[in-house]
This record gives structure tokens, sequence and C-alpha cells, in this order.
């Protein structure tokens, strides 16, 4: 179920995670704002919360193909 992420290229994972991480740069990146907003109990509207999962959905699989590399490396031991 998973396979596609697998094949996807770490490294185009890793430039689109990190892209979206912090863009845009000026004047503050959206996903430290968004968080910011969660934190305050301000995040309300539909499009702040999309933002927040736009901005944030690259990293989570960024980290969950990360888990699952780590997974198989450990089952070839």
């Amino acid at each position: 179920m998973m396979a596609w992420l697998d094949r996807f290229p770490l490294v185009w994972l890793v430039a689109l995670a990190l892209w979206l991480a912090v863009a845009p740069i000026v004047p503050e990146p959206h996903l430290v704002e968004k968080i910011r907003m969660l934190a305050q109990g301000t995040l309300v509207k539909p499009i702040d919360i999309f933002d927040l999962l736009l901005h944030s959905l690259p990293l989570a699989l960024l980290g969950l193909r990360l888990w699952r590399d780590a997974q198989r490396r450990r089952a070839r031991r």
C-alpha cells in the first residue's frame, strides 16, 4: 500500500518538504504561523487549516519514508 512512497525519490521528497516548510520566507513561514495559531487556539478558518495541512504534509511523508527505510534496514540485519 505504501510502495508508492518507497518509489518516490528521497531527494525530491526532502526538497519538497524543506521548500514547503519555509515558504514563504518573508515575513514568516506559513508553517510557523499556523503552528503558532494552533497553539493559541486561533486556527479556525478552513483556509488556515488547509494551509497547515498543505505545509506539513510533505514533512509527515518524509518522516514516514525515513521511518520505513530504517525499519527495512533493521529487518535486513
